[in-house]
């Protein structure tokens, strides 16, 4: 997620002209600019609400009534509205050029104000937990509209084991800002503003990637190899970032007494750790018979002895070389989405009407891809980088799912439409899976059909084998941390272990791709985030084997999952479709469509 007055950018890469125009985000329903009168307001405003929020609360939670429980938790609710709102329009002119001094200076201003406001909430969270569960229970049953929140509580109070003492609350909450914070803040401004000279020009982080997935074999390898150069040159400060990061998670994991390092995700997942070991176990298991199999079908289809790392997504030899332009590829996606549901279509469509996608590759904008919700009172926003490849259609599919899912949760208010990790992925895979079978159901000859299939078979092995692989990553560089200080070198030995088990043996893998670990984003911003995209894929797979079987309730059954945000558990939602992700066979299920489609590929061989 990444200038110099020199560097030269291709077209397609800086503008987007070639894609027939890409849209930048009109950020002013959040506020006008950095210095408007509403902002000030709001940054006053939510002082002054976080000061009386804890003069009339404070010391008082275990004896309030329903009806002021009620009250305290919505004054809350709009405080989090506020801050959400300033926080989002800060980050999001930052993601758009962070290589900036003046944005990178207003977001850290702003990120200062609220924590320091904020402070005085901490003890929120801390009272509502030493609350006796049988007087929250008959505050809930004799009142309904505070019985809705339940779901809220329920999650603060599953960290009732780890919470430490008001004061020491207080502390972790005031050094964030140079803690984490600080550190996230340095690797995402390193990223940015990294250079890669490729073939005489020179580029971003994401047009650099971008020539992994090149027609030109030699283009592929060039750009591999300027990647791994450029990450070998940074190493050591992305080895600290790591470091410290792990370190002060221990350390903090610690003081909270969770068993592991991965316990504080799950419970912000609202996800027990069975259900996440049953789908690593799984997936881990099915290395050999999905993604070694597979690789081994590309090594043959490319006639190579080995597959090197700059061949993993190489586009099929059969593949025509095609650059999507912008209105085809939202076409394609708005057609997917309405064959399916006209009302996710519609809701899809106002992003594109309203300057709710910011698409192009930029200097200096934040590499990747994602949907930022903001807050409920306003709607979301999607950040492309739009190369026009095949697979970026698939991206903004993706997208577009978060962006359609937060739209629908957004009814659910601020405290309950955010959607845990494990289901945050859903409308987003679905939305791809939809665009997948329109685009395949399209395929006019076996080649396209080959193709298609072909990229179908390496997204989900990205999403699935790949994230799981970045989760155990994850698992052993937390754990060998708590032993002592990492060495780039340490983290390297850690990175392709991973990578050789999940690739196989259809791979030879050149120097310096043991330093490919230091440019993914999720391990410093979400740590053990990655699994959730499994979980989704795995889900979504199960979900569209029950469309697929005509349950003629499944669309309306779907619609109002979207809408329940994260107001409801997993297990709850997923019932109405006779699923559990609690049955480790459950997974199998998702597997077992990876599974179809290489057959289906190695049947086209004989």
């Amino acid at each position: 997620m990444r200038f110099e007055p020199n560097i030269t950018f291709d077209a397609d890469l800086a503008g987007g002209a070639d894609f027939g125009g890409l849209p930048e985000w009109d950020l002013s329903d959040l506020y006008k600019s950095p210095d408007a009168p509403e902002l000030a307001r709001d940054l006053d405003w939510h002082e002054r609400a976080c000061a009386e929020f804890a003069s009339e609360f404070e010391g008082k939670l275990a004896g309030l009534n329903a009806e002021q429980l009620l009250e305290c938790v919505l004054r809350r609710e709009r405080i989090e509205m506020v801050e959400g709102r300033i926080m989002s329009f800060a980050a999001l002119r930052h993601h758009q050029l962070s290589t900036d001094p003046d944005r990178a200076k207003f977001l850290s201003d702003c990120q200062n104000r609220i924590t320091s406001s904020s402070a005085s909430l901490v003890f929120f969270p801390l009272e509502i937990n030493r609350v006796e569960e049988d007087a929250l229970d008959a505050l809930f049953h004799s009142n309904a509209a505070l019985a809705r929140y339940r779901t809220v509580f329920d999650r603060l109070r599953a960290r009732r084991p780890h919470q430490l003492s008001d004061e020491l609350e207080r502390f972790l909450h005031d050094r964030s800002v140079v803690g984490s914070s600080a550190w996230i803040r340095l690797f995402d401004e390193t990223i940015a503003a990294l250079q890669f000279s490729i073939d005489g020009e020179t580029f971003n982080l994401e047009g650099a990637l971008n020539f992994l997935t090149d027609h030109d074999r030699d283009r592929r390898e060039t750009a591999a190899r300027e990647l791994a150069r450029v990450f070998g040159d940074h190493v050591k400060l992305f080895a600290r970032v790591h470091n410290t990061l792990a370190k002060e998670k221990e350390v903090e994991d610690r003081w909270r007494r969770m068993p592991t390092p991965q316990t504080g995700r799950h419970l912000s997942n609202h996800v027990e750790p069975e259900v996440v070991e049953a789908l690593r176990n799984a997936v881990v298991s099915s290395y050999p018979m999905l993604s070694h199999r597979y690789y081994e079908l590309k090594r043959k289809w490319m006639g190579l002895d080995a597959l090197q790392i700059w061949d993993r997504n190489a586009p099929l030899p059969i593949e025509r070389e095609e650059t999507v332009p912008w209105q085809r590829a939202r076409d394609i996606v708005l057609r997917a989405y309405s064959d399916f549901d006209p009302r996710i279509a519609a809701v899809a469509e106002r992003f594109f009407q309203k300057g709710w996608i910011d698409a192009g590759v930029k200097p200096g904008k934040a590499a990747g891809a994602f949907a930022h919700p903001t807050v409920t009172d306003v709607h979301p926003y999607i950040m492309l980088n739009y190369l026009g490849k095949p697979r970026d259609v698939m991206t903004l599919a993706h997208e577009l799912g978060h962006g359609v899912h937060q739209v629908l949760a957004a009814a659910q208010g601020e405290f309950l439409a955010s959607t845990p990790l494990t289901l945050a992925e859903t409308a987003s895979v679905f939305g791809e899976m939809l665009t997948f079978r329109r685009l395949l159901d399209d395929a006019s000859t076996d080649s396209e059909r080959k193709v298609l299939l072909a990229g179908k078979v390496e997204d989900m092995i990205n999403t699935v084998m790949r994230q799981i692989a970045f989760y155990d990553f994850e698992c052993r560089l937390h754990e060998a941390r708590r032993e002592g200080e990492l060495k780039p070198e340490d983290i390297n030995a850690l990175w392709m272990g991973v990578q050789t088990d999940s690739l196989g043996p259809a791979f030879e893998f050149m120097k310096g791709y043991e330093t490919f670990w230091a440019y993914v984003p999720h391990f410093i911003h979400a740590p053990f985030y990655v699994y959730a995209y499994a979980f989704g894929d795995g889900l979504v797979s199960a979900l569209y084997a029950v469309y697929r079987e005509g349950d003629p309730g499944f669309k309306q059954m779907y619609f109002e999952m979207l809408q329940a945000g994260g107001s409801r558990h997993h297990g709850e939602l997923l019932a109405p479709f006779g699923l559990d992700a609690s049955d480790p066979a459950f997974w199998n299920k998702g597997l077992s469509m990876i599974s179809g489609f290489i057959d289906e590929l190695e049947a086209m061989e004989t």
